[in-house]
């Protein structure tokens, strides 16, 4: 079998694509000519010659779906949140820091370490502030590993 003639065609805006098979600036050779499809051209504009057909643009982008940084715009619309860490006599304190570490997320073995340590002293310490929903969901975490905590709306922003 034949492989497909792909070519670039310079023709006037007035000239008509009209070949059959086997004419000489037909694109259609070989064997299979009778079943050549036609091909579009882009005319350039008017008088000025033929033009190539252009590359469509496709958007790199899911339909009905917000961009990141749409995203980031409505979470720093919404109140930010404190999640508090209150102190407890059951767990030891190795633990509360390794849950820390565990349950939010780049949170370090000296901010862990000093979180437990002001919550031990004062009796609660603020652990991060962030959206309610992700405030939401390091609370329940922290709850899950039996760790006491809350949230509250942290006034004056972040």
């Amino acid at each position: 079998m034949e492989s497909a003639m792909c070519g670039r065609f310079a023709l006037s805006p007035n000239h008509v694509f009209n070949s059959k098979p086997g004419d000489k600036y037909s694109s259609c050779r070989g064997p299979c000519s009778n079943l050549c499809i036609p091909m579009a051209v882009l005319a350039t504009g008017p008088g000025r010659g033929g033009g190539l057909l252009e590359k469509p643009v496709i958007e790199k982008g899911t339909p009905g779906r917000e961009s990141e940084f749409d995203l980031r715009k409505s979470r720093k619309l919404a109140p930010p949140y404190r999640v508090i860490l209150h102190n407890d006599d059951f767990n030891r304190r190795e633990y509360v820091v390794q849950v820390l570490m565990k349950v939010i997320p780049g949170m370090t073995l000296d901010n862990a370490y000093d979180i437990m340590l002001d919550a031990h002293y004062n009796g609660l310490s603020v652990v991060i502030i962030c959206a309610q929903a992700d405030a939401e969901e390091h609370c329940m975490q922290l709850r899950g590993n039996g760790l006491l905590s809350s949230i509250e709306p942290a006034s004056g922003g972040c």
